[in-house]
């Protein structure tokens, strides 16, 4: 099922900018920049203090299905630059408790603790669920692996990426949990989808306005978590 709704859809359409050759850019690089230049989703993020047009992604998925609540313990898994951490702290309050985890070190964040750290490294279940307090109530991926410009290596890459990022949640969530993660249409990511509908009472595509018209990103939205037993759970009462 693919759901795109939310927010910011009429921000498309406005003038292009272009950047001229010249000062050592490539072409790829040229066409980088003026993207960045003419998304309407960068000079909002700007404006309105966020650290990535990516919290746009997790402010639309929310407003549909209402991830976010008061009082979760969240952990956020890729989470550099932050921004969707940003989203989340404002939600889930000061009794709440977000982590977020990264190769790369993030400028820290009123109401995130922020982790140095291979998510896939033995400890991370053990150390994130003890900084959380207990277990999660929402792990959140928006992880890319690193792309190669072959379409369908790049899209494996992602796709493995989700797979074990959910085993990664299978491990940390409390039943009756959730699991968000970004994947890219290409036609192979049914062993995911099939493992996530074995595991949670709801799984689904997400297509936010905040992804661009031409990319092929989706995201996977799991709901329910069965937990162990594999029996049907309600959310945790934060």
């Amino acid at each position: 099922m693919s759901d795109r709704r939310g927010a910011g859809a009429g921000l498309r359409g406005e003038l292009k900018q272009r950047v001229k050759t010249g000062r050592g850019r490539t072409a790829s690089q040229k066409r980088w920049l003026e993207r960045q230049l003419n998304d309407p989703y960068v000079a909002r993020a700007k404006r309105e203090g966020y650290r990535s047009r990516a919290a746009f992604k997790l402010i639309e998925i929310d407003e549909r299905f209402k991830l976010l609540k008061p009082g979760q313990r969240i952990v956020d898994l890729g989470a550099a630059p932050g921004g969707w951490s940003q989203v989340a702290a404002k939600i889930v309050g000061t009794s709440g408790k977000i982590v977020g985890i990264d190769l790369l070190e993030i400028e820290p964040m009123v109401g995130v603790d922020f982790i140095t750290l291979d998510f896939l490294a033995p400890e991370a279940p053990t150390l994130l669920t003890d900084v959380l307090g207990g277990p999660a109530d929402l792990v959140l991926s928006d992880m890319a692996a690193n792309t190669t410009g072959h379409k369908q290596t790049d899209h494996l890459r992602i796709i493995g990426l989700a797979e074990t990022a959910a085993e990664f949640a299978r491990e940390i969530l409390a039943p009756g949990g959730s699991y968000l993660a970004k994947v890219f249409q290409g036609g192979t990511e049914g062993t995911l989808l099939a493992d996530l509908k074995r595991d949670f009472a709801s799984v689904r595509h997400v297509k936010p306005n905040a992804s661009r018209a031409d990319s092929s990103e989706l995201y996977v939205l799991a709901t329910g978590y069965r937990g162990p037993t594999g029996a049907a759970v309600e959310p945790r009462d934060p």
